[in-house]
């Protein structure tokens, strides 16, 4: 398949092996590992003081009966202004998670929809020697300055990280911390060679048991 390339300042395309991806894109397992990752991202702190945490006293404001009043037993009822909330929010844990076959098959397919989109470029980051925003605003003008972009690198490349880390929309991510939602709401993917074979080796069907692989479009 010929897939978007980027080197020394031109584009152009080569020829990329994408059977390890797959041509089909798991739509449930995908949206499933989506949601998945954006729960876990959530931290959960929201609180709200019930009547047993509000500042208050516990005494009755005004005797049970014969006032014309409703009966209240204090002030920190949730009927009374500055009282206690009731069945507010209170810290939890969203998180949880899925297979990790079924993240696995989430990333081919992402990928595979991806490169089915002409969304990936593969691209030679080995020139940054040196943090180099310069450098990094470059690429990105040449491959159509996109509004979101992720760049995957082959290992934890720190140049590259430091060169791209202050556009908006741009994130850097090497090959074994790649999701299916950095690749979904990542844009542009512009990866290198050397990352998208680790990609491949870790989620692609090659890395897979004939028996997995069969039953990878059930998940």
């Amino acid at each position: 398949m010929q897939v978007k390339s980027y080197k020394a300042g031109n584009v152009g395309e080569v020829e990329f092996d994408t059977t390890a991806f797959g041509e089909q894109v798991l739509y449930r397992t995908l949206k499933d590992a989506v949601v998945m990752y954006q729960a876990n991202k959530r931290q959960g702190t929201a609180a709200t003081r019930g009547r047993s945490v509000v500042r208050g006293s516990n005494k009755k404001p005004y005797k049970q009966k014969h006032t014309g009043r409703a009966r209240a037993g204090d002030r920190k009822s949730p009927i009374w202004r500055g009282g206690g909330t009731v069945f507010g929010p209170h810290p939890r844990d969203f998180s949880y998670h899925m297979p990790i076959k079924a993240r696995r098959v989430a990333l081919r397919s992402a990928l595979a929809g991806k490169l089915a989109d002409g969304e990936v470029v593969i691209a030679d980051l080995a020139g940054f020697g040196s943090p180099s925003s310069k450098d990094a605003r470059r690429i990105l003008a040449t491959l159509g300055s996109p509004r979101r972009a992720c760049i995957v690198t082959a290992d934890n490349d720190t140049n590259v990280y430091k060169s791209f880390r202050n556009f908006p929309g741009v994130n850097v991510r090497p090959a074994s911390d790649l999701c299916a939602l950095d690749v979904i709401a990542g844009g542009l993917i512009i990866a290198e060679q050397g990352a998208l074979d680790k990609v491949a080796a870790r989620v692609g069907r090659a890395a897979v048991s004939k028996n997995q692989s069969d039953a990878g479009g059930t998940l």
